[in-house]
């Protein structure tokens, strides 16, 4: 059966797009959420989904498929005034995902198969802001609520069957790991943090689990760094401190939202001498970046970027690769399911208006019925509507199922053959119709799980008659 809507995926990652490209795409320095932007100028998606993270920037738009080239010359005319760069330009780095393969992707990337770190479970975290972002601009609605929700369903069915989250694995360790790798040792070394946010938090924990000295803590909001400071027993400074703070610190891992370089050549290069051009290791983990990248022209200053944390998680991948193709075969499985819903979204409409008649007729017909029979207990009426209840049901499971099967001959005609035969159409107008294309499931009384369990229960004497 035709499913209503279409979905599209656009996007680009660290697989795609070296660090240049996905920072000038991550909108971290936008005054106007893209999400609000998009709403006001695209009128040819349905629904939409923002996520930006430092090895990705993914756009998901619902539409109908008529809309698509309206669609695709709209986004471009968006990304041009943005960023600059032309569709022309980017081609080569997006990837452009629909229907079952857009599904797929979005539960891989919550489970952490499309990380950069196999299974790192923070994309999780920022999945979520991003469906909250999404739900805060009304972009998302009956088809993204079902997917996005479905994502996390998923990733933590993943997170619980396999071994994909085992072992404190995550940008944040990669990170600490390249800095132990550099060093042979991270004892007696002091740690600085610009950044007091979740990655921060992450290379703190990392950091004194390798025996780090001492942490510190810069931010740009000192009351964040004072918090993050005290949970580890640290010290905080703001960034205007920070020619102060860089004189002590060994070890740099830099992971702010800041739109422009935190750490610039000109600020470091009079701190060499009063360091004794001992060496500093920076790590920019940021994106956009927050260190400039000539600051690794300085003698004795080693910079590292997102990217030069590959070769860390390499080393990361093999123990996990096993779980990841457990992980895979879930994610199909789920897939499945999700197509099958998106498939039954256009024959939800006449369900609910099947169920709503057959719920009206069943009412109007007892009301009639127990006006003629004054003398019944409260029991026996109870009686009579689980009895009309279940007669409903059972006659509206096989219609139902009828329509569910979208793949059969008949198939193509069930939702105006079903109509027709209840006369499902009569006095209906376009409010209802648009009530009822909106509802998400069907009433807990029309699920096969609840006629399932009510079959079962009907072999076992029934305890109202007896």
């Amino acid at each position: 059966m035709e499913v209503p809507f279409k979905i599209l995926l656009i996007g680009l990652n660290h697989k795609t797009a070296p660090v240049e490209i996905r920072e000038r795409l991550s909108f971290a320095g936008a005054q106007v959420h893209p999400l609000e932007k998009l709403k006001a100028l695209n009128p040819y998606f349905k629904e939409a989904f923002f996520l930006s993270t430092c090895n990705r920037v993914e756009f998901a738009f619902v539409y109908e498929d008529s809309k698509k080239e309206l669609l695709l010359q709209s986004f471009s005319e968006f990304l041009k005034a943005e960023t600059g760069f032309t569709w022309e330009e980017l081609s080569e780095y997006f990837y452009l995902l629909e229907g079952e393969e857009a599904i797929r992707h979005l539960f891989e990337v919550g489970c952490g198969l499309d990380s950069l770190v196999l299974g790192e479970p923070q994309i999780l975290g920022q999945l979520k802001e991003a469906y909250k972002t999404a739900l805060k601009y009304k972009t998302s609605g009956i088809v993204l609520n079902k997917l996005l929700h479905r994502a996390f369903f998923v990733a933590k069915r993943v997170r619980t069957e396999t071994g994909i989250g085992g072992g404190a694995v995550s940008v944040s360790y990669a990170a600490t790991q390249l800095a132990k790798k550099i060093l042979g040792s991270l004892k007696n070394k002091k740690a600085l943090l610009i950044g007091a946010g979740e990655m921060a938090e992450l290379a703190c924990q990392h950091l004194i689990s390798m025996g780090v000295e001492e942490i510190l803590i810069a931010n740009r909001t000192f009351s964040k760094a004072v918090e993050l400071a005290q949970k580890f027993k640290g010290k905080p400074y703001s960034l205007e401190e920070l020619s102060e703070v860089l004189l002590e610190a060994d070890i740099v891992i830099s992971s702010t939202g800041a739109p422009g370089y935190i750490l610039t050549k000109n600020l470091l290069s009079p701190l060499l001498k009063p360091r004794k051009y001992r060496p500093l290791f920076i790590i920019d983990i940021a994106v956009p970046r927050d260190v400039e990248p000539e600051v690794n022209d300085l003698e004795n200053v080693y910079l590292f970027d997102i990217d030069d944390l590959k070769e860390v998680v390499e080393e990361n991948l093999k123990a996990r690769k096993k779980e990841a193709l457990r992980a895979r075969a879930i994610i199909e499985e789920e897939v499945l399911k999700t197509k099958r819903w998106l498939s039954e979204l256009s024959i939800l409409p006449t369900i609910r208006r099947l169920a709503k008649k057959a719920e009206a007729l069943r009412k109007r017909e007892l009301e009639k019925t127990l006006k003629r029979l004054k003398n019944l207990s409260l029991e026996e009426r109870e009686a009579l509507e689980i009895l009309t209840k279940s007669l409903t049901q059972k006659l509206l499971y096989y219609p139902i199922q009828f329509l569910k099967k979208g793949y059969h001959e008949e198939g193509r005609f069930a939702i105006s053959i079903i109509r027709e035969i209840f006369n499902l159409d009569e006095n209906i107008d376009e409010e209802e119709v648009l009530i009822l294309e909106q509802e998400e499931v069907l009433e807990d009384t029309l699920s096969e799980e609840n006629i399932e369990r009510k079959e079962k229960e009907e072999k076992e004497p029934s305890k109202i008659f007896q």
